[in-house]
């Protein structure tokens, strides 16, 4: 409560000392990902900012005051929803006091509502079972096939909000996914040798992935996810790498590294370290950023 008190303090401050100007449709993203295709489709037309760096876990990322500033002047939130950035993004869209953010305005998109959804519980959940998402897995980002949808979505909404570029923004999309049926037959040509592969992965993030690759996960590192390794878990995935033909073990470059390169060392497998997303704010797009997770799945080194 604190936090967002100092927050709505913060942005209320700045909304009295802002002057009137215009500017492009202002558009947040939660991540790093979304923020990407959202400047692939608004151009020239959208500001565009990133609420969690590449390098952070979005599940954990620090609700700081001047991430409530960014939400304050957005016109458009887009939000990887499925309960990601539940414990951080409430906390902001309270403190930037814009009602234009607000879940059910028009000025938020929950871009799981535009895709099929993987992990989708049978039963009921609870926090015994670790970090599981009611509503499926959140890490749908990690298939261009899934993305090609987000960027139609975030087009339409575009549109609803900035209605006289409509058209604008509908060719921003139709460019992108031009761009991504090209690029899908690249990536999935140079990751074909791992098509059935059985790889390890740290958290329960990379589905989408192997869904789109033909990956099989075998196992976690995390015994449950979102609960750190135990000594009884990592013999039981050492066990499971060196008996079920595993050929690789990846995760996403913020977790740490020191349980998988000993695993990797010990079971005689190769690492690969992906990255979570692009560096958007040094102008990585999302083409880039899908090409260099491709290129360390596939890469003959161990990632250091």
């Amino acid at each position: 409560m604190a936090r967002i008190v100092s927050l709505a303090l913060l942005v209320a401050a700045w909304h009295a000392s802002a002057a009137v100007a215009h500017a492009d449709l202002r558009v947040v993203a939660s991540t790093a990902d979304l923020a990407a295709v959202a400047k692939a489709v608004g151009g020239d037309r959208v500001e565009v900012v990133a609420l969690a760096l590449p390098t952070q876990d979005p599940h954990f990322v620090d609700a700081r005051p001047h991430l409530a500033l960014d939400l304050a002047r957005a016109d458009l939130l887009i939000a990887v929803g499925l309960e990601l950035e539940l414990g951080w993004l409430p906390t902001l869209q309270i403190g930037a006091r814009n009602p234009k953010i607000q879940r059910g305005a028009p000025g938020y998109l929950d871009c799981s509502t535009l895709i099929d959804k993987l992990d989708v519980p049978a039963a009921k959940v609870d926090r015994s079972m670790g970090d599981i998402h009611p509503g499926g897995n959140p890490h749908y980002m990690f298939d261009p096939r899934r993305v090609a949808t987000v960027a139609t979505g975030i087009a339409q909404r575009m549109g609803q909000l900035d209605p006289a570029h409509t058209a604008d923004y509908q060719r921003g999309a139709t460019a992108f996914k031009q761009q991504l049926d090209q690029a899908l037959p690249r990536w999935q040509k140079a990751a074909s040798a791992l098509r059935g592969a059985r790889v390890i992965a740290y958290h329960k993030s990379l589905t989408y992935l192997a869904d789109w690759l033909g990956l099989q996960i075998v196992e976690h590192i995390e015994p449950k996810p979102g609960i750190p390794p135990n000594p009884r878990h990592i013999a039981l995935v050492l066990g499971v790498a060196r008996t079920q033909g595993v050929k690789l073990i990846v995760q996403e470059a913020w977790h740490p590294r020191g349980t998988a390169e000993m695993l990797a060392d010990r079971a005689d497998v190769r690492l690969a370290i992906i990255p979570g997303g692009p560096d958007f704010n040094r102008g990585q797009t999302y083409f880039a950023f899908i090409d260099a997770a491709v290129a360390r799945l596939v890469a003959q080194d161990s990632a250091k």
